[in-house]
């Protein structure tokens, strides 16, 4: 009897490895491709070129769920605001997104990199907030005298009075600030993420 050789089924190994520096960076530049906003992408720029850092500065590394929750304590340890860390976890994802869409990472390993939550936020807002009182007194130091003097009140204004992000105000022109239904307002602002206000 003449016996088939049967081929032996092996399973499919599921890559885990470490990414080299050019796939990290490819993956980088591919992320910013996908995005609008130049803040936006100064933003993810700087949170991708911080983790490749790291990830680059550990010894080989292979880039999954408990990688990116060994950088997630890592931020945290460095008293870094939960708006922060979130920002740069959801980064790190979109790293990942694209590193497997170009083959370098395997479904599975993103899957789990997505599973990583971000850090809660307990709804403090930090920093020092200024009081109407504290604003108004802020205001009444700068000398208004001199044109200077009135351009850093208005910029001042605009940004306490309407809340601006500095962006929003470096962007403004001066039609964009009318008078309808008899009070001043600011029309057509395009704000963060291009949301129009």
């Amino acid at each position: 009897m003449l016996h088939e050789k049967r081929k032996k089924i092996r399973p499919k190994f599921r890559r885990s490895r470490s990414l080299t520096l050019p796939e990290l960076q490819h993956s980088k530049t591919a992320v910013l491709n996908t995005l609008g906003p130049l803040e936006s992408k100064r933003t993810y720029q700087h949170a991708m070129n911080e983790f490749i850092a790291w990830y680059c500065s550990e010894p080989r590394l292979a880039l999954n769920r408990v990688v990116v929750l060994r950088y997630r304590l890592f931020l945290e340890g460095l008293r870094l605001a939960p708006n922060t860390i979130n920002l740069r976890l959801t980064a790190i994802r979109r790293l990942a997104y694209e590193a497997a869409d170009s083959g370098l990472l395997s479904a599975d390993l993103v899957a789990g990199i997505r599973r990583v939550r971000g850090v809660k936020q307990l709804g403090i807002r930090v920093g020092k907030w200024l009081s109407p009182e504290q604003s108004t007194e802020l205001l009444s130091k700068i000398p208004a005298e001199s044109l200077r003097g009135k351009r850093d009140v208005s910029i001042l204004a605009l940004l306490l009075g309407c809340g601006l992000r500095r962006s929003e105000l470096a962007g403004l022109d001066v039609c964009q600030i009318q008078q309808r239904d008899q009070r001043w307002v600011i029309v057509d602002l395009i704000g963060k993420g291009d949301r129009h206000h």
